[in-house]
């Protein structure tokens, strides 16, 4: 079937090809086009498959129609899964998604945000190091949409999603404390952000509320960019070295260090040695036992991230920040 052109469209829907322009464009509400008009001329778009040319549109609009992703690594199951949610309900309300990582680098950063701006993208989802505040501000300062999720930049006046992360911790460790544990590890990551500073709080808080003397040689911070080889060498000494009866694993690719770890010393999970790890993964699904996990609220968070960044997008004035903050989810596997 021969995809309709404006005109086509307007003479089925029997209005001016001007009306169908600014429908096409965003601008029926500002045009007082009527809901009615609106929904039959979207009928007939939708039906007839029709494509705007994307270039000739933004020319015309100043829209992109394309929303810049910044996150810290794709091959993180946790990005991965959370960009694929991004995309998709963007892809609905008719934006598209270019997303890059930034490995945890300053530099590469700014650089993105850089690149993205040459691209005239109309928004930005960024989850954020420390150290690009300035980069961020000058977005905002300039009338970018900005939202930031997984991580707050506390000094950054824009509007953030995330899980709560402390609660999620002190969720964890009071599950292994109700289990008669007492020498409770955290392998955790050294990078300076709020939601794995977030967790290290929820582990000692618990501890300290039911009177375990929190004990620094069991918290083990992994440099983040380190070899693989090198985290598994610190996890076996830790587990080697010191009386552990839970592990509670800040990441998820820490934990699959972890599971690699007790294959390779023969330590078997089970009634004297727990573990729970932050993130799901399938890896722990398909382990025997399945290994308990904190999911977080992935289908929610991007929910949330599209809903405040459309809402940046459709109004012309400055939209007041939210913060919107939501539970995590202990999954306890046998």
């Amino acid at each position: 079937m021969k995809s309709l052109s404006i005109k086509d469209i307007a003479v089925k829907a029997n209005v001016s090809i001007t009306t169908v322009s600014f429908i096409i464009n965003g601008k029926a509400k500002e045009k007082s086009i009527s809901e009615a008009v609106i929904e039959k001329v979207e009928k007939i778009i939708e039906e007839s498959g029709y494509k705007p040319n994307q270039i000739a549109r933004s020319l015309r609009t100043g829209n992109s129609n394309i929303i810049g992703l910044i996150i810290e690594d794709i091959s993180n199951s946790f990005f991965s899964r959370i960009a694929r949610l991004i995309e998709d309900k963007a892809y609905k309300k008719g934006y598209k998604i270019i997303y890059s990582s930034t490995e945890n680098s300053i530099d590469k950063a700014k650089e993105l945000i850089n690149m993205f701006k040459s691209r005239k993208v109309d928004a930005y989802i960024i989850s954020p190091i420390k150290g690009i505040e300035e980069d961020i501000q000058m977005l905002l300062d300039d009338g970018n949409p900005v939202i930031l999720f997984d991580r707050n930049l506390p000094e950054i006046s824009a509007s953030y999603v995330g899980a709560d992360h402390f609660n999620a911790s002190y969720e964890s460790i009071q599950h292994f404390i109700d289990q008669g544990k007492k020498n409770i590890a955290l392998v955790t990551t050294d990078i300076n952000v709020e939601q794995i500073i977030e967790r290290y709080d929820g582990y000692k808080k618990a501890l300290e509320d039911n009177g375990i003397k929190y004990d620094e040689n069991l918290v083990l911070k992994i440099h983040f960019n380190q070899e693989e080889s090198e985290t598994i060498a610190q996890i076996k000494e830790l587990f080697e070295n010191k009386k552990i009866d839970a592990v509670l694993f800040a990441t998820n690719y820490l934990a699959i260090s972890g599971l690699k770890v007790l294959k390779k010393i023969n330590k078997k999970i089970g009634d004297d040695f727990a573990v729970i790890a932050y993130d799901d993964h399938e890896a722990f699904e398909l382990h025997t036992p399945r290994i308990s996990t904190v999911q977080q609220p992935l289908e929610e968070i991007a929910e949330n991230v599209i809903k405040l960044i459309l809402k940046q997008l459709s109004t012309k004035t400055k939209v007041e920040n939210q913060e919107i903050i939501i539970p995590a989810k202990l999954i306890i596997r046998n």
